[in-house]
């Protein structure tokens, strides 16, 4: 099937439309969610588009001054913020490398041992161990150590969902899907983060569960914490746990 580039060009209109309110929102208006999350946001907002913008709305936006805390409280918001953190690394590592092995004209079999290192190197040494070092006490390789883990659990459900649509889609009838230059491609980027975003999601709710990642976070001004209310949903255990 030939899908219409007016089709893909709306699509990626909202997407663009939605990164710029989820920027707004976490940049200018304030959002009291962690520096790291927010770029995030803004990165799972500019492959998945809407999609991303109805997550954060439904997870991480604040609802009304004081109340963010509260509100990411529950497991399934804080698994929804533990995936955004992986898939935002992985995936930025993964386009990457696509756009590099398409342009060079590799085999997909190559394509994908590569963009694999890729997404898991970026996602590991970037927005894992060096993002959240200072959340692990400010050792890089003390952050490095304990990423390993997750991040590998992670990346692996992430390419199961994510990797089978590229297959699918990129060695299918339309050959734009394989050139970079091409709208086709970028959506076939984009629909593959979505699967593999969903695909993910499950094992980051069990590992924010058994604390083994975060999730959201909520930076408050000292004075308007409530005693009864922790800064993060996570918080307590912000020494033994990475995302």
């Amino acid at each position: 099937m030939i899908i219409p580039e007016s089709f893909l060009w709306a699509w990626f209109a909202l997407a663009a439309l939605s990164t710029v309110y989820v920027a707004w929102d976490n940049f200018v208006k304030g959002n009291p969610e962690e520096t790291v999350m927010k770029w995030g946001w803004v990165l799972i907002t500019l492959y998945m588009g809407p999609i991303a913008l109805a997550l954060y709305v439904l997870t991480d936006k604040e609802p009304r001054p004081g109340e963010h805390a509260a509100f990411i409280r529950p497991l399934w918001k804080q698994g929804i913020g533990s995936t955004v953190h992986c898939i935002a690394g992985d995936a930025t590592g993964i386009i990457t490398a696509a756009v590099i092995t398409t342009a060079l004209g590799l085999p997909m079999w190559i394509d994908l041992i590569v963009e694999y290192v890729a997404g898991f190197g970026f996602g590991l040494l970037i927005f894992q161990a060096l993002f959240m070092k200072e959340m692990m006490g400010g050792s890089y390789g003390k952050a490095l150590r304990s990423s390993f883990m997750p991040e590998w659990l992670s990346m692996n459900m992430m390419a199961a969902g994510m990797f089978p649509v590229m297959i699918l889609l990129m060695m299918g009838r339309d050959m734009r899907a394989m050139e970079p230059s091409e709208p086709l491609f970028w959506a076939v980027m984009s629909v593959g983060v979505i699967v593999g975003f969903f695909t993910a999601y499950p094992v980051n709710v069990w590992m924010v569960s058994k604390n083994l990642k975060h999730g959201l976070m909520s930076v408050q001004p000292a004075t308007s914490v409530r005693p009864d209310l922790p800064i993060s949903a996570s918080s307590r255990h912000a020494e033994e746990i990475v995302s």
